[in-house]
C-alpha cells in the first residue's frame, strides 16, 4: 500500500507541484482512504521527504553508473549530465519552485530544488556542494515581521531616525547662542617702510620749514583675547523656547513616515498572498482538466471520442501552465517589491506563511461612526510646523528691540624695530598690556521698514499653512468616508463572488458529469471550466480589494501601529 501511495504522489507531485497538491487529492486520485494514507506517513511533509529521498537515490545511481562507463573525466561530465537531464526531465518546475519555497529547512530538498535548477553542473559536484546549496535558508515573514523588519531597515525610516538626532544638534546649536562666546588671535606685523607724517619745523629749531617724522617701530606684536556675553536679545530667547517645539516637529516626521512604511509593507505583503492563491486556483483547475483529459483519452482509444477534442484539451491544459508560470513570475516580482519596501536584500529568499482566508470575517463599518481628525498624525505635524512659524514670526518682531551684550577684551602688545618675539626690554622691545571692558546696546530706529515686511511674510506663512491644515483635515475625512465606503463594497462583492464561485463549481461538476455521460460537448466543459477559473480569481481580487481598503481605513483611523501586534 505504501507503494501505491508513493506511485500516486510522485505522479501527482511532478505533474502539478508540491503547493497544490493536497493529501484528499492523492486519496481521491488514488482511491485510498486518507486512514490509510496517515498510516504510512504522518504528514505530506514526510511522504515529500520520502519521494525526494527517492529521487536523490535515483540521481547518484545515475551518477555512479556514469562514473563506471566513463573511460575519461570528460565523458563522465558528458554521461552524468544526460542521466541528470533525464532524471528531472519529466518533473514540472512547479515541483522544484516549492521544495525552495516551502520547504527550505530539510537540506535534501534544499539540495535537490537548487540541483534541479542547474543540474549538469550542481549534480557533478554531488556531496562536496550541498553544504553551499542549502547555505541560504528561506527567512519567514509574517506581516508583524515585515513591519518589524522594515521600521529597523527601511531606508527611509533610518533617514527620519537621523532627522531626529539631527534636530538635537540644531537645538544645541540655538543655545549656544545663549552662552558665553570666547576668541583668541594674535599678530605680528612689520613695518619695512614706515609711515611719515608732516610736522612743523617749530618743532626741531627750524622754523618755516616743514619736517617729515616716521612714527611707530617697524616690528609690532600681539596677542589678545575676547569674551562676550548676551544680556538681552529677544532672539535668542525666543529660539530658546521654540528648541523643545523643533524636536517634537521631527519626532511626529518619523512617526509619520513609520506609518507610511507600514501601509506601505502592508499593502504589498496582501498583494503576494492573493497572487500565490491564484496560482492555487490555476493548479486546482490544471488537475480537473488533467483528469478530463485522461477520460477523453480513454475514450477516445475506445473509438468513444474524436481526436480534435483530445488536442483541444491538451491545448487548454498547456495554455494554463503557461498561464501558471506567468502568475509564478508575478509571485516573485511582488517578493522582490516587498523586500524592495522592507529594505531587505532582494537576493534573499523569504517565505510568506499561508493564510486561511476562510479566517477572515469583513465586517462592515456602521454610519454612524465617526472620525476624530486631531489624533492624526499629518494634523500634529502641521500644528507643531504652525507653531515653528509662529516663534520665527516672534523672532523677526524682535527685530524692534534693543539688544544689551557684554564685551571684554585683553590684549599684550610688543613693539621693536627689531624681530620681537622672545626679547625683553634689555633687546630694545617695548610689552605691555592692554585692558577693556564695556557694554554694547543696540537700539534700531529705522531700517526702511524691512521688519515690517518680514513680518508681513510670516503672517503669509503661517495663513497658507492654515489652509493647508484645513485641506489635510478635509482630505482625511474623504480618505475615510471612501475607505469606510470601499470596505463596504467589498463585503458585498465578497458575498457575491463567493457566491459565484460555489454556484460555479455545481456548474462545472454537472457539466463534467453531463460530458462523461456524452450529454454536453467538450466546449460547454471548457467554459464551464473557464468560468469557474474566473469567479476563483474575482474571489481573490475582492479579498484583496477588503484587505488593502481593510488597511486604508485602519489609516485614516490613524491606528497603523496596532497591525504590529
Amino acid at each position: 500500500m505504501e507503494e501505491l501511495i508513493v506511485a500516486k504522489a510522485k505522479e501527482l507531485f511532478f505533474s502539478f507541484g508540491i503547493k497544490s497538491v493536497s493529501m484528499d487529492d492523492i486519496s481521491r486520485n488514488g482511491a485510498i482512504s486518507k486512514k490509510t494514507i496517515y498510516k504510512c506517513f504522518e504528514d505530506k511533509n514526510q511522504l515529500v521527504q520520502h519521494l525526494v529521498g527517492e529521487l536523490l537515490l535515483c540521481c547518484k545511481a545515475g551518477l555512479n553508473q556514469s562514473n563506471a562507463q566513463a573511460r575519461n573525466a570528460i565523458e563522465e561530465v558528458s554521461l552524468a549530465s544526460q542521466a541528470t537531464l533525464h532524471a528531472v526531465s519529466t518533473i514540472t518546475p512547479a515541483f522544484f519552485y516549492d521544495l525552495k519555497k516551502f520547504f527550505p529547512g530539510k537540506n535534501c530538498l534544499s539540495a535537490l530544488a537548487s540541483i534541479a535548477s542547474r543540474p549538469t553542473i550542481l549534480l557533478l559536484l554531488g556531496v562536496l556542494t550541498f553544504g553551499h546549496l542549502h547555505a541560504q535558508q528561506a527567512t519567514t515573514l509574517t506581516l508583524k515581521d515585515a513591519l518589524k523588519y522594515a521600521l529597523d531597515a527601511s531606508q527611509n525610516a533610518r533617514k527620519a531616525k537621523l532627522d531626529v538626532e539631527n534636530s538635537q544638534y540644531k537645538i544645541d546649536e540655538v543655545k549656544a547662542r545663549a552662552l558665553p562666546q570666547l576668541s583668541g588671535s594674535g599678530g605680528l606685523t612689520y613695518n619695512p617702510i614706515l609711515q611719515q607724517s608732516a610736522l612743523p619745523g617749530d618743532f626741531f629749531g627750524q622754523p618755516g620749514k616743514t619736517v617729515l617724522v616716521a612714527f611707530g617701530q617697524k616690528w609690532n606684536a600681539n596677542a589678545s583675547a575676547s569674551l562676550s556675553q548676551t544680556i538681552f536679545d529677544n532672539s535668542v530667547f525666543t529660539g530658546l523656547k521654540a528648541a523643545k517645539t523643533t524636536a517634537e516637529f521631527y519626532r511626529l516626521n518619523a512617526q509619520l513616515t513609520d506609518e507610511q512604511i507600514i501601509e506601505q509593507v502592508a499593502t504589498s505583503y496582501y498583494q503576494v498572498l492573493v497572487q500565490r492563491q491564484k496560482v492555487g486556483v490555476v493548479d486546482s483547475t490544471i488537475r480537473n482538466t488533467v483528469h478530463t483529459q485522461n477520460i477523453l483519452q480513454s475514450l477516445y482509444e475506445n473509438g468513444l471520442a474524436k481526436k480534435i477534442d483530445v488536442d483541444r484539451i491538451a491545448v487548454n491544459i498547456s495554455n494554463l501552465r503557461s498561464n501558471r508560470q506567468q502568475l509564478l513570475n508575478g509571485v516573485t516580482l511582488l517578493e522582490n517589491q516587498l523586500k524592495f519596501y522592507i529594505g531587505m536584500p532582494i537576493v534573499k529568499v523569504i517565505n510568506l506563511p499561508e493564510v486561511e482566508f476562510a479566517t477572515i470575517q469583513p465586517q462592515a463599518v456602521q454610519q454612524g461612526d465617526t472620525l476624530d481628525i486631531s489624533g492624526r498624525t499629518e494634523v500634529a505635524v502641521l500644528q507643531t510646523q504652525e507653531a515653528l512659524l509662529r516663534y520665527q514670526k516672534q523672532a523677526t518682531k524682535s527685530e524692534y528691540l534693543p539688544s544689551l551684550s557684554l564685551s571684554s577684551a585683553y590684549s599684550f602688545q610688543g613693539l621693536s624695530n627689531s624681530f620681537p618675539i622672545f626679547k625683553g626690554q634689555q633687546s630694545g622691545v617695548n610689552w605691555f598690556p592692554v585692558a577693556s571692558v564695556g557694554l554694547n546696546l543696540k537700539v534700531p530706529i529705522f531700517n526702511g521698514f524691512a521688519t515690517r515686511a518680514r513680518l508681513r511674510q510670516a503672517d503669509v506663512e503661517i495663513r497658507k499653512l492654515q489652509e493647508d491644515m484645513a485641506q489635510t483635515k478635509l482630505s482625511l475625512s474623504l480618505a475615510y468616508e471612501n475607505a469606510r465606503t470601499q470596505i463596504n463594497n467589498s463585503i458585498i462583492t465578497l458575498n457575491s463572488q463567493q457566491e459565484n464561485v460555489q454556484l460555479a463549481r455545481q456548474v462545472y461538476a454537472n457539466t463534467q458529469n453531463n460530458y462523461n455521460n456524452g450529454l454536453a460537448t467538450l466546449t460547454d466543459l471548457l467554459d464551464a471550466e473557464n468560468s469557474l477559473t474566473q469567479a476563483q480569481n474575482n474571489y481573490s481580487a475582492a479579498l484583496l480589494d477588503f484587505k488593502v481598503s481593510e488597511i486604508q481605513l485602519i489609516k485614516a483611523q490613524g491606528t497603523l501601529s496596532t497591525l504590529l501586534n
